[in-house]
C-alpha cells in the first residue's frame, strides 16, 4: 500500500459510525425536531459524502467527526427551508407567482379554519343525508357572472383543458394565430389543445385576425372557436380582431360553442382586461378564468356560462380528476360573498394594494424610513418615486405609481443586504434597483409593517457588531 493510500486511510478511521453521530446529532435542539428516522438518513448522508471526498483528495480535515455533524445539520436546515413559510412581500409585485399570488382575505382565511375539520363539503343538513359538492359557490359565481351556471377545477389550465376535452375532443377547434401564446411555466396553448385530442384550425395572421377568417374556417367537423386572452404578450400597432360579440353571432349561424379563456379574473375590471361578465353578456357560450389572480381568491379554475354545458362538463370522468377540496370552496365562496355584497374593494387584499394612492404609500414610506434610520446601524433609508406591479401576467400596460423606500448600506452590498433580508424571520422579499434595495409599501399590508420593521433590525444586526456604523 504506497503512503497517500495509508494516509487516506488513516484519515477515514476519523469518520464517526452513524450510531455514533446519530447520537450527537439527536443532542441539537433543531435536529431532534426531524426524527429519528430523518436524522439517520442525515447522518448517513453526510458520512458517505466526507468519505467520498476524502477518497477523491478534496477532504484532507482530521476532525472528521465535527464535519459530519455540521454538515447533517446544515442539510436539515436547507431541507427546513423548503417548507412553504410566511414570507413578507416587499417586492409591489401584488399577484407575485413565485408567493402565492393573490393573498386571502380575512374572511377566506376564517373559512379555511372553520371548513378545516369535518364539514358539509358533500353533507345536506336538511335532508339529512348526501349533498351536492360546490352548489353555494357555483352559485356564487353565476350570480356574479350574471349567467346561468358555473363549475370550479383546480386551475384555470385544468379549466381550458376540462372544456376542450369534453366539448371538442372529437373535432376541430379554430384559434386565431395571434392566441397560440405561451404562459408562465411552460403553459403553451397548442400543447393543450394538442393532449386534449381536439384538432387546432389556426386563422389570422399574427397581429390581424377578422371574422371572415374565423367564418371561412368553419367546417362540419368544427366543435369550437376558442378565444385566448394573451396574458402578459401583448401586440400593439398594426392590429386587429374581432368582437366577442361578432364572434358569437358566427358561433350561433355555425351552431358552435364559443367559449373565451379569460384568465385573470378581473370581476371588477382593470385595464384591458376582459370582465367574465361582459363576455358572456356579449354571447360567449363559456368562460374560464383564475381564482387566484385579480378574482383575489385562492388557486382554483372557474368555468361559467350555459348550463347545458356545465351540466356535460361535470358528468365528465375528468372533472372529478380535477376538482377542488373543501378548503378551496370555503376560502373561494367568501372572497366571492365580498363580490356578492358589495364590499369586494375593501375587503379583497389585491385589490386594496391596487386601489391605494401613492399618496396613501408616500405617507407610509416616510414614516417607515424614519423608523430605519432611528435604528442607529448605519441604514440609509430615502423614499424615492417608482411603480409597482400588477403581476401574473394580469393587467401589464398597468404600473401603479408608488414610493420606494431605497435602502443602503456603506459597507454593505445590495446583494448582500437583500440576501439578509430573505434570511430573516419573517423573510423579507424585496427587489434591486442602481445598487440599492428597494422595498414597496403597496404589497405590504399595514398590519405587517412591524414584522417588516423587526426583520430589517435583524437583519443589519450582525453586521453594526462588526462595524462603528
Amino acid at each position: 500500500m504506497s503512503t497517500e493510500q495509508l494516509t487516506v486511510q488513516n484519515i477515514l478511521r476519523g469518520l464517526p459510525s452513524i450510531d455514533e453521530l446519530v447520537r450527537q446529532l439527536m443532542t441539537h435542539s433543531d435536529m431532534a425536531e426531524a426524527g429519528l428516522a430523518r436524522v439517520t438518513e442525515f447522518a448517513r448522508l453526510s458520512v458517505d459524502s466526507l468519505r467520498s471526498e476524502v477518497i477523491a483528495g478534496s477532504v484532507t480535515d482530521q476532525d472528521l467527526a465535527r464535519l459530519a455533524e455540521d454538515r447533517a445539520v446544515k442539510m436539515w436546515l436547507r431541507t427546513r427551508q423548503e417548507r412553504l413559510r410566511r414570507v413578507i412581500n416587499a417586492t409591489g409585485v401584488v399577484i407575485h407567482t413565485n408567493l402565492g399570488r393573490a393573498p386571502l382575505s380575512e374572511s377566506a382565511r376564517r373559512a379555511i379554519v372553520e371548513s378545516s375539520g369535518y364539514c358539509t363539503v358533500e353533507y345536506d343538513l336538511e335532508a339529512g343525508g348526501r349533498g351536492h359538492r360546490g352548489t353555494y359557490v357555483e352559485d356564487l359565481i353565476a350570480d356574479v357572472c350574471g349567467t346561468e351556471a358555473a363549475i370550479v377545477v383546480n386551475n384555470c389550465a385544468a379549466a381550458a383543458f376540462l372544456v376542450l376535452t369534453v366539448l371538442a375532443s372529437d373535432g376541430e377547434v379554430i384559434i386565431s394565430r395571434g392566441e397560440l401564446v405561451e404562459i408562465g411555466g411552460d403553459f403553451r396553448v397548442p400543447d393543450v389543445l394538442k393532449a386534449t385530442g381536439a384538432q387546432l384550425r389556426e386563422v389570422g395572421t399574427t397581429n390581424r385576425t377578422k371574422i371572415t377568417d374565423y367564418e371561412h374556417a368553419c367546417g362540419e367537423n368544427t366543435r369550437m372557436i376558442l378565444r385566448v386572452h394573451p396574458s402578459n404578450y401583448r401586440i400593439v400597432g398594426f392590429t386587429a380582431s374581432p368582437s366577442i360579440r361578432a364572434m358569437a353571432d358566427l358561433a350561433r349561424r355555425k351552431n358552435v360553442v364559443l367559449f373565451e379563456d379569460i384568465g385573470s379574473g378581473a370581476l371588477l375590471g382593470l385595464g384591458d382586461e376582459p370582465v367574465p361578465s361582459e363576455s358572456l353578456s356579449d354571447g360567449a357560450d363559456l368562460v374560464a378564468f383564475s381564482g387566484d389572480k385579480l378574482l383575489g381568491g385562492p388557486q382554483s379554475g372557474i368555468i361559467a356560462g350555459r348550463r347545458d354545458l356545465i351540466d356535460k362538463i361535470r358528468k365528465h370522468p375528468m372533472y372529478r380528476v380535477l376538482r377542488v377540496d373543501k378548503l378551496i370552496y370555503a376560502a373561494l365562496g367568501a372572497t366571492l360573498e365580498s363580490y356578492t355584497a358589495g364590499n369586494a374593494e375593501r375587503e379583497i387584499p389585491v385589490l386594496q394594494m391596487i386601489n391605494c394612492s401613492r399618496e396613501e404609500i408616500v405617507e407610509r414610506a416616510v414614516r417607515f424610513a424614519g423608523r430605519i434610520k432611528k435604528l442607529n446601524m448605519g441604514i440609509s433609508a430615502s423614499v424615492c418615486d417608482g411603480n409597482s406591479v400588477i403581476g401574473g401576467g394580469s393587467a401589464p400596460d398597468i404600473h401603479p405609481p408608488t414610493s420606494l423606500i431605497a435602502i443602503s448600506h456603506a459597507e454593505l452590498s445590495a446583494d448582500r443586504i437583500e440576501s439578509a433580508l430573505r434570511r430573516a424571520t419573517p423573510p423579507v422579499i424585496s427587489r434591486i434597483e442602481n445598487n440599492l434595495v428597494l422595498i414597496d409599501l403597496r404589497t405590504v399590508a399595514n398590519d405587517e409593517e412591524d414584522l417588516l420593521f423587526n426583520a430589517i433590525a435583524e437583519s443589519f444586526s450582525p453586521f453594526s457588531r462588526q462595524s462603528p456604523a
